[in-house]
C-alpha cells in the first residue's frame, strides 16, 4: 500500500513539473504590447471566474464521496429524498452568475479591442500591408515603397496599422505577444492594429492550416528603436531586387520554408491589385504527385 502512495505522489510531481515546464513557452502569457496585454488579462480573467466554480465543485465532489463513504456511520441515509427549492436555486444561480461574468468581460473586451480599432498614441501609425502566401508572408511598406518576406521589422513604440489579406487560400496572422489574431482572405481586406512597446523579436505566424507548407509559415518580428528602423529602411532601399507583377508571379507560386528577404522597391498598386483579383491567385498545386520542392510528402 505505501509502495502505491509512493507511485501516486511521484506521478504527481512528474506532472506538475511538467506542466510548469511547459508553461516556459507560453508566449502568449508574456506579452509585449498593449493588445496583448489586455488579451492576457481577458485570459487569466476568464480562468479565474471559471475557476470559482470548478475548483469548490471538486471540492464538493470529494467531501461528499469522503462523508458517504459506507464506513461512515453518521451520515444520514435519505433513500426518499426528491427535492429541495434551495439546491435547485445553488445548482442554477452559480452557473448563471458565471455565465453572466464571463459574458461581460468578452462583451467589454470585444468593444475595446476591435481589430480595426486605432491605437491611442501621439505619433502617427506606420502602415503596413500583409499578404498570405503559399507558404509564406509578404509585407509591403507603402510609404516607405518596400516589402519582405518572413521578416517584419517595426518600430518599438509606434502604432502599427496592418491591411492584411490572402492571395490563396484563408490564413491567420497572428504575433502571440503583441495581440489579436485576424483571418486573411482572399478578395478582402481585414484591418489589424497593434504595438510593440519595447524592442525585441517576436515570433509570427499563420495559425490557420493552409496545406502543405503550413509548418514553415512562420516569421520574426523585429521591433527596433526609430533610428534603427530609419537605417534598416535606408539599407533595404539600397539592394535586393523590384517587387512588380511579373515577380510577384514567381513569389506566388507554392514554396516551402522560404528564406526571409527583402525588395528595394515596390509597385504601389500592387497590394490594391491583389485584394481586387486584378493578378490572379496563387496558381496552387501542380497536376499529377507533389513536387518535392512544394511538398513534404514522398510519394511514389
Amino acid at each position: 500500500m505505501e509502495t502505491i502512495r509512493l507511485n501516486w505522489l511521484r506521478s504527481a510531481l512528474l506532472l506538475g513539473a511538467a506542466a510548469l515546464l511547459g508553461g516556459c513557452n507560453a508566449i502568449v502569457l508574456d506579452p509585449r504590447g498593449p493588445i496583448g496585454i489586455a488579451d492576457k488579462a481577458i485570459l487569466i480573467d476568464s480562468l479565474a471566474i471559471m475557476l470559482a466554480i470548478v475548483l469548490p465543485t471538486i471540492a464538493a465532489i470529494l467531501a461528499f464521496a469522503w462523508w458517504f463513504r459506507a464506513s461512515n456511520t453518521r451520515a444520514t441515509y435519505l433513500p426518499d429524498f426528491i427535492y429541495s427549492g434551495r439546491i435547485e436555486l445553488i445548482v442554477w444561480s452559480i452557473p448563471v452568475l458565471v455565465i453572466m461574468l464571463l459574458g461581460g468581460v468578452i462583451w467589454i473586451g470585444s468593444h475595446e479591442l476591435d481589430p480595426a480599432k486605432p491605437l491611442a498614441s501621439d505619433k502617427p501609425p506606420l502602415e503596413i500591408q500583409g499578404v498570405s502566401l503559399d507558404w509564406k508572408w509578404l509585407f509591403i511598406y507603402p510609404s516607405q515603397r518596400i516589402a519582405s518576406v518572413n521578416q517584419l521589422v517595426v518600430p518599438a513604440g509606434v502604432p502599427i496599422h496592418f491591411s492584411l489579406t490572402s492571395a490563396s487560400v484563408m490564413s491567420a496572422f497572428f504575433i502571440p505577444q503583441l495581440g489579436s489574431m485576424i483571418y486573411t482572405m482572399n478578395g478582402m481586406t481585414t484591418q489589424l492594429n497593434l504595438r510593440a512597446d519595447e524592442p525585441g523579436t517576436f515570433l509570427g505566424l499563420a495559425s490557420h492550416f493552409s496545406g502543405d507548407g503550413f509548418p514553415g509559415m512562420h516569421f520574426d518580428v523585429q521591433a527596433m528603436p526609430a533610428e534603427r528602423f530609419d537605417a534598416w529602411i535606408d539599407a533595404t532601399r539600397g539592394t535586393g531586387p523590384t517587387l512588380d507583377n511579373g515577380s510577384y508571379a514567381a513569389l506566388a507560386r507554392q514554396s516551402l520554408n522560404v528564406s526571409p528577404s527583402t525588395f528595394r522597391a515596390v509597385d504601389p498598386g500592387l497590394f490594391h491589385q491583389i485584394v481586387t483579383q486584378q493578378l490572379p491567385p496563387g496558381p496552387g498545386p501542380q497536376g499529377g504527385r507533389p513536387n518535392p520542392s512544394v511538398s513534404p510528402r514522398t510519394e511514389h
